[in-house]
């Protein structure tokens, strides 16, 4: 007899062709954070699973190398703590030793206006008194709670957004900046609405950004949750790509590099499951897969959803991931420059600079640099100046290098350059982007057990794809469920 509201896999002859080996309760594709965070999160409830990555290392853009003495993270260099499930998940995998957190200094940023790095404020006694606003910007923020919002169904830009409440001073040197510093992005093209929800929220709920931010204070101290504003940075003691090393430790007997997905056939008269073609180096393999998980970039699900749905497929293939150059300036000793007692600086468009912003490394965490030294990361291109990147490695070396020499008075060149070169660097919620994931929802209903991943939705943050594996995972374990071998059915 069947269990009521529940599928037997067994009872369909194809699903009883395939060796115990290649039955799988999910298969995840892709070995990024995301990936890696929903296979942990699914293994540890008990699912048999597989993460299929096509390199030969997992982790994505978490890589961080050892050179002469520098810890380089050549991708996301810290995250912040903005949620107890982030420090909940570290703990569980074993890091609770291991995390670091930013010296209390690097609470300070700092934009570059007319040639000068001037401080960001971070309170309201800092923002009247600051250098980087006029009376004029100051005086027109403090009229922001008297702005109408918003019709709601108007989905404006984080330009058109900022410009309306808060001015065009505070959009130049404020927002253009961090939307270069955290999305690569420009602010005259993302959706304020998907790239800054919880902005849009407090207009949308709030009536005003002031009003607004007072009321979820305190919604979130009832909560445990932090503001980014206030949230701990932390990194690990070996770099970001130890969070992907201890992942690849747990999951090391359920992770299959070199490998790609070549074929997906759909659920259909033969059983409710999954069949893929994996290629290996030396073998192809098919698996029957309760759940599939896509946890690519876009334009990488874009390429797997073209025989499901061509309309999302499409969709996902537009999204813009603009290329950025990151590039890492070593120096074993003391040089003459402007002191590093912050986070780094950030550069807004209207400066006209080659570079979106630089990173103070070692003045952020211990152990980045040799003893008596310091290093830098600065970041070029960007939605902003795409074709600076596929400059070659000496050209970068030296507009860095001219470029801190004007801003940080930086006198010599450095002892270590490295380069890293992001083709599809961050991906960009530009207008529109909520139709491709309300379009990903209405797949994910169409075809029961397909699920879809990745930074490109609800968030773009290392902390972000942990907090977001939780909730993913708990539906797929929820939809396994539903299927049981015919062992159990009595």
């Amino acid at each position: 007899m069947l269990l009521a509201g529940r599928r037997v896999l067994s009872q369909f002859p194809l699903y009883q062709m395939f060796d115990s080996h290649y039955k799988k309760d999910a298969v995840i594709i892709g070995g990024g954070i995301s990936g890696l965070a929903i296979a942990y999160r699914l293994q540890r409830a008990g699912l048999n699973i597989l993460l299929v990555e096509k390199s030969a290392r997992v982790g994505g853009a978490l890589l961080t190398e050892e050179i002469d003495g520098f810890l380089v993270d050549c991708g996301p260099n810290s995250t912040l703590e903005t949620s107890p499930e982030i420090g909940h998940f570290m703990d569980e995998i074993g890091l609770q030793g291991h995390r670091i957190y930013a010296n209390p200094s690097a609470k300070k940023r700092f934009i570059l206006k007319n040639g000068n790095l001037l401080a960001l404020p971070m309170n309201p006694f800092q923002f009247l008194a600051c250098r980087l606003f006029s009376i004029q910007a100051k005086l027109r923020l403090l009229a922001e709670p008297f702005i109408p919002a918003a019709p709601e169904e108007l989905e404006e830009t984080i330009a058109q957004f900022v410009r309306r409440r808060l001015g065009k001073e505070f959009l130049d040197y404020a927002i253009n900046p961090f939307v270069a510093g955290i999305y690569a992005g420009d602010p005259a093209r993302l959706s304020v609405r998907s790239a800054a929800a919880k902005i849009y929220a407090l207009e949308k709920n709030y009536g005003s950004l002031v009003k607004g931010a007072i009321k979820v204070a305190k919604q979130r101290q009832k909560m445990s949750e932090t503001s980014k504003t206030k949230a701990r940075l932390f990194s690990f003691q070996n770099g970001m790509t130890e969070l992907a090393n201890a992942l690849a430790e747990i999951l090391a007997n359920s992770i299959q590099k070199r490998s790609i997905l070549d074929r997906v056939e759909l659920p259909g008269a033969s059983g409710d499951f999954y069949t893929l073609s994996i290629s290996q180096k030396t073998k192809r393999i098919k698996i029957a897969a309760k759940s599939l998980i896509f946890a690519t970039p876009a334009h990488v699900t874009a390429g797997y959803l073209k025989s499901i749905d061509k309309s999302l497929s499409a969709k996902l293939q537009k999204i813009t991931y603009p290329p950025v150059a990151v590039v890492f300036s070593g120096f074993k000793k003391q040089v003459p420059c402007r002191p590093l007692d912050g986070f780094g600086f950030l550069v807004p468009r209207v400066e006209n600079r080659r570079i979106l912003g630089t990173i103070w490394n070692s003045a952020i965490f211990p152990n980045r640099a040799p003893e008596g030294g310091f290093c830098l990361t600065t970041f070029i291109g960007g939605m902003r100046q795409p074709d600076l990147p596929q400059l070659d490695d000496r050209e970068l070396g030296e507009l860095v290098f001219d470029e801190l020499k004007d801003v940080m008075q930086l006198q010599e060149k450095p002892d270590v350059l490295h380069i890293k070169r992001w083709e599809k660097a961050i991906p960009q919620y530009e207008l529109g982007h909520q139709n491709s994931i309300n379009e990903i929802e209405k797949l994910e209903t169409e075809h029961p057990g397909l699920f879809i991943s990745g930074n490109f939705r609800n968030g773009i943050s290392v902390g972000d794809c942990i907090v977001q594996s939780k909730s993913l995972s708990s539906k797929i374990v929820d939809y396994c469920t539903k299927c049981v071998p015919e062992s159990e059915v009595a």
